[in-house]
């Protein structure tokens, strides 16, 4: 997954201006306590954040984009 699709598919689950707050100021368990912005920073693979974002959001992330 490239970046541009795992941020278009962020954006279409929380919408533009939440997306971004996710990224920046949720921390995930599933990231070692990173958030999306600082696992990228770190050089984490783009699918293990997605799936990351997948399993903390479970109820909000349709199957389709899973």
């Amino acid at each position: 997954m490239r970046r541009t699709d795992f941020y278009e598919r962020l954006t279409e689950v929380f919408g533009p201006a939440y997306a971004a707050s996710v990224a920046a100021d949720q921390v995930l368990p599933q990231l070692g306590g990173r958030t999306i912005d600082t696992a990228l920073a770190d050089g984490e693979e783009v699918h293990v954040i997605w799936r990351a974002v997948c399993d903390q959001y479970a109820e909000r992330v349709p199957g389709r984009l899973r």
